[in-house]
């Protein structure tokens, strides 16, 4: 699967990329995942926006927010894949690429996450550890993971 990565602050998406990034969020968060929230929370406006696209559009997503907007941590959030681009290894990108570009960005610094139980295994592969106990959020199962990038 070819594919291309872009990381763009909130300003320089294009209305296309917007509406993009919020209808794949929405098609996984809310209708797959059938849970009703806001998902316009304004931190859009401080983040980055890390970009998987490939031939068919957007493969995958991830939000990338500085310290002290989310957590005292850049933390990383949205994180969403493409159910037809699902086991293909485009979300192993996607955080490969999150990660390098927090380094780059930041230097070396710990990064949080609020990641759903079931992905648990996921983000320990790039060196997440759990923190803290598991939590309903929306009605799902989270629990909060830290990694120290270097």
């Amino acid at each position: 699967m070819t594919s291309i990565s872009a990381v763009k602050s909130f300003a320089e998406l294009s209305n296309y990329e917007l509406y993009n990034i919020l209808k794949l969020r929405n098609e996984v968060f809310v209708v797959e995942q059938n849970c009703v929230y806001q998902d316009a929370d304004n931190k859009d406006l401080k983040g980055d926006h890390l970009m998987i696209k490939g031939e068919d559009g957007l493969l995958a997503y991830a939000r990338i927010l500085p310290p002290g907007v989310s957590y005292k941590e850049v933390s990383i959030g949205r994180v969403v894949s493409h159910p037809n681009a699902r086991r293909t290894g485009v979300g192993r990108e996607l955080m490969k690429k999150a990660l390098e570009f927090i380094l780059e960005k930041y230097g070396p610094c710990q990064v949080r996450i609020s990641a759903q139980t079931y992905l648990r295994a996921f983000y320990s592969s790039f060196g997440f550890e759990a923190v803290g106990e598991v939590y309903l959020e929306d009605g799902i199962e989270h629990v909060e993971m830290l990694v120290k990038v270097k």
